[in-house]
């Protein structure tokens, strides 16, 4: 079959590889749609995220669908023809955090595309059936791809414990940025707000619904939010800021300004990875303010709901996407997502 394998930075080629067979409790997948992430580009430029080092050459991809194709004999439930999002991190389901729901933050998760686990830009993928979930003849292939960051998305809702008659920043308008915009939504948030430094992506923001949009460069991010909630947050006359902040740009500047932008008694979610582990942050803000300061990892229990939300068409997650190139065209798709006016770029393999 054909693979994309990184093997090193700035080295992504079509290899072929054998066709994996399903263990009892898997199910193969032939995949159709798979979404370059931030993730994958961080692979394809530098090697490494962190302590993840690509030290073997690497099948890049995560989020990814595609329709069953075989079975293993354990498997009940699914079937081939079955078209299925798959849930890319499969954790131990024994530790302490597995055994309290919190199967996200498992230490021994295997997750594609993490190194040293094969991801799936691939023409088939064997995948654990508990992590594969059906899609409605309403919700497409590409959408089931999506499901992956849109779950960012609703984990981010949830962190934030975001509800009916909220108000919203979200800074940075990239993939999660805009998905968690419609997570915010769907939870409830009447007043949402972007920020982002590029025109474009504010731009498609307002087009998605945003009810404001900043440009940090051209005004302070904290007066530009009180401006827009006129001082008027669930805490009180003259509590100028939002209910709930969501960092997902990674920026400096932008995990600074958070603290600023949220009201007293307000919460702020960080998702986005900054370039640098360690960004000053005013604690006696904190205090003083009574923030409630959470992060947001990966996600779960979120794929039934992601695919509720798309078959209600509550959730537009295809809108996001810029283009789509066949898997030969993999190095030139990973260049053009490069681009920063690009949100979201889509391959597509067909087997």
């Amino acid at each position: 079959m054909r693979t994309a394998v990184l093997s090193e930075p700035g080295e992504l080629a079509v290899e072929e590889r054998p066709r994996p067979d399903p263990a009892p409790d898997e199910v193969l997948v032939a995949v159709g749609e798979v979404g370059i992430c931030g993730s994958d580009l961080h692979y394809y430029q530098h090697g490494r995220i962190g302590d993840y080092v690509v030290e073997d050459p690497l099948i890049l991809g995560h989020e990814s669908a595609g329709e069953v194709v075989a079975v293993g004999e354990a498997v009940s439930g699914l079937a081939a023809g079955d078209r299925v999002a798959l849930e890319p991190g499969v954790p131990c389901r024994r530790c302490a955090h597995c055994k309290r729901g919190e199967y996200n933050l498992c230490p021994d998760v295997t997750f594609m595309a993490t190194p040293p686990d094969d991801g799936a830009f691939a023409e088939y993928v064997a995948w654990p059936a508990d992590f594969a979930y059906r899609l409605p003849e309403s919700v497409s292939v590409r959408e089931g791809a999506l499901c992956e960051p849109l779950s960012v998305g609703l984990h981010v809702a949830r962190r934030g414990e975001i509800g009916v008659g909220d108000s919203v920043l979200i800074t940075g308008a990239g993939p999660i940025g805009l998905l968690a915009m419609e997570a915010a939504r769907a939870a409830g948030a009447t007043e949402i707000v972007v920020s982002d430094v590029v025109e474009g992506k504010l731009r498609r923001a307002e087009e998605r619904g945003a009810d404001a949009t900043i440009d940090p460069r051209d005004e302070d991010l904290g007066e530009a939010v009180a401006r827009h909630t006129a001082g008027e947050g669930r805490g009180g006359d003259g509590d100028a800021g939002v209910d709930v902040v969501v960092e997902a740009s990674g920026a400096e500047s932008a995990i600074a300004g958070s603290l600023d932008a949220v009201r007293r008694g307000g919460t702020v979610v960080f998702v986005g990875l900054a370039d640098e582990a360690e960004v000053p942050l005013d604690v006696l803000d904190v205090v003083d303010n009574e923030l409630d300061v959470r992060g947001s990892f990966r996600y779960r229990n979120t794929y039934p709901a992601a695919i509720d939300l798309l078959a209600d068409g509550e959730v537009d997650a295809a809108g996001i996407v810029d283009f789509a190139a066949d898997l030969d065209d993999v190095d030139e798709a990973f260049r053009r997502a490069m681009d920063p006016e690009t949100v979201k770029g889509m391959v597509t393999i067909e087997t």
